[in-house]
């Protein structure tokens, strides 16, 4: 009974908390025992904070016992990528660069998370300070595709998304700067939800992108990402309300180029699925795109170069070098073109919100293509630089545009079905996911 626990969805878990069928403690218990005896336990989870989930679990058993639950998923146990501090347990990004380091505090959003009674398994590995779309980590750990285990997870999420997909967590929280969230959540067929820019404090958490960095959820339903993003928000749940009809703009174009076979065969599928005369979708093209994403090598790697360029020139060999020449690259721009790419991308990003207002959200295939072998990433540099550049190309068009974007599974393992929306409209987004989710498996 207990292992199939493992397999539901974080609101049926809270509900059978609430409805006295599932034990706080006997939940978490179920969790530790899985991620001890599951042979890639060491490949998803970088560190096991079991005295803290079973101190957890007990109050919220004693809360459910007494009916002074706090949230829908109090008792409920989930993961955390290794950016997100939390107090006496190491926090390193999944970087040699940053080992030993302990927090004194919890970040804001796990602290919020902790105030809703959620319980904290652990911290999962992740591509080395989060700049990889790919997962590939052969400084710490290297988290498999669950569809795939000679293939990469997708980063940086990488075992947030593992935690997830292997069963060992309900939830996985990670975070998105240029796809981080929705890759691995494609690849691993999960719901990934990348939320707007400032939308949600990364108070203690480790820095990337200072203007891209987003924090979401890895999970199995559009209602779990929906209430654990009002947990991570610090703010009462909105009940999902799905829309009574649709109008989708099909973003075409470069979105579709170098496309493999089976993403655009599952986006179709799906497409074709919630074609209904409730939900039409027009195609489109949106012709400064190309200039768009040519903007993001000088805008990502300026800013991660800003915030690791110091550490990096005194420590970069103890970073893998396919990651540390992106970063490197940043020093490569001046401040002028820096300001110049931003000028460009404030003007697109207003030329966007004009072309797309007719329509409720933009569809797209999350990721072009299906997940990397592990070991010819690792022998073959330019097979990595182009795999990493086409992971990532898809999501990356909502990060530049700093709209708000989730991914969900279709009918063909790891492949992703994104849909995009305006900035700061993730309530409105997670509606219209809840009205098509079910349909496009």
């Amino acid at each position: 009974m207990t292992q199939s626990w493992l397999k539901m969805t974080a609101c049926e878990l809270g509900r059978g908390i609430d409805n006295g069928s599932i034990s706080p403690i006997a939940l978490v218990k179920t969790y530790l025992e899985a991620i001890r005896n599951h042979p890639l336990n060491n490949d998803i989870y970088a560190r096991i904070s079991s005295e803290r989930a079973l101190k957890e679990a007990n109050a919220a058993e004693i809360r459910a016992k007494t009916n002074n639950r706090l949230s829908l998923l109090d008792g409920v146990p989930i993961s955390w990528k290794d950016l997100f501090d939390s107090k006496g347990i190491n926090t390193e990004a999944g970087s040699m660069l940053l080992s030993g380091r302990i927090p004194e505090s919890d970040a804001v959003v796990l602290d919020n998370a902790t105030q809703a009674g959620l319980v904290c398994l652990g911290k999962t590995h992740m591509s080395e300070l989060a700049f990889s779309g790919l997962g590939l980590n052969p400084m710490t750990k290297t988290t498999p595709c669950v569809n795939n285990l000679d293939a990469v997870s997708g980063g940086s999420s990488s075992g947030a998304a593992g935690s997830v997909a292997f069963n060992l967590a309900s939830i996985g929280i990670g975070s998105d700067t240029g796809g981080s969230v929705r890759v691995p959540a494609a690849w691993n067929d999960l719901v990934g939800l990348k939320t707007t820019s400032q939308d949600i404090s990364l108070k203690g958490v480790v820095p990337l992108c200072p203007k891209f960095d987003t924090i979401g959820p890895l999970c199995r339903s559009v209602e779990d990402a929906a209430v654990i993003y009002s947990i991570l928000k610090n703010q009462n749940f909105t009940p999902i309300k799905k829309p009574s009809s649709l109008q989708l703009m099909r973003l075409e174009g470069i979105s579709e180029e170098d496309i493999e076979t089976a993403p655009l065969t599952a986006f179709d599928d799906a497409c074709a699925k919630i074609s209904k005369t409730d939900i039409t979708i027009i195609k489109h093209k949106f012709p400064v795109l190309e200039k768009l994403l040519s903007l993001a090598g000088i805008i990502y790697t300026v800013e991660a170069y800003e915030v690791w360029g110091e550490l990096l020139e005194k420590e970069g060999k103890k970073m893998y070098p396919e990651i540390l020449s992106r970063f490197m690259a940043g020093k490569n721009f001046t401040q002028n073109e820096y300001k110049n790419a931003w000028s460009s991308i404030s003007s697109i990003r207003a030329d966007w919100m004009n072309f797309t207002q007719e329509f409720d959200a933009v569809i797209l295939p999350t990721s072009p293509i299906l997940p990397p072998n592990k070991t010819k990433l690792l022998s073959d540099s330019s097979y990595y630089k182009r795999a990493n550049l086409l992971a990532l190309r898809n999501t990356r068009i909502g990060n530049m545009l700093g709209l708000c974007s989730i991914t969900l599974p279709t009918s063909q393992p790891s492949c992703g079905f994104m849909i995009m929306g305006a900035p700061f409209s993730e309530l409105k987004l997670l509606n219209i996911a809840s009205k098509i989710e079910k349909d496009i498996i």
